[in-house]
């Protein structure tokens, strides 16, 4: 099972989908429906974020993601975040 999923590829995957979230811009949409989409993609950068920032680890056929939540400069491992904070993004009256 180890052959047949690339667990690097696959965190490389979350990591290029927040960035892309990042990169996104709202479509042109008022009110209401621009603050729902908004409120999604920062949900949806959070998500492949914190995905992206897992240690995979694939054990007789069981998939292990590890995340590590507290802040790059307090990991024991010295990690820094790979995807990076996020930027301030546009308001949903931006």
């Amino acid at each position: 099972m180890d052959d047949l999923l690339d667990t690097a590829a696959m965190l490389q995957r979350f990591r290029e989908r927040a960035a892309a979230v990042r990169r996104r811009g709202l479509p042109p949409v008022e009110g209401e429906e621009r603050k729902r989409i908004f409120e999604q993609m920062q949900l949806d950068y959070m998500d492949f974020a914190m995905l992206g920032d897992a240690r995979a680890a694939l054990d007789d056929g069981i998939l292990t993601l590890t995340v590590d939540l507290r802040p790059p400069s307090e990991r024991s491992d010295g990690d820094q975040d790979p995807v990076g904070t996020p930027p301030p993004g546009p308001g949903p009256t931006a």
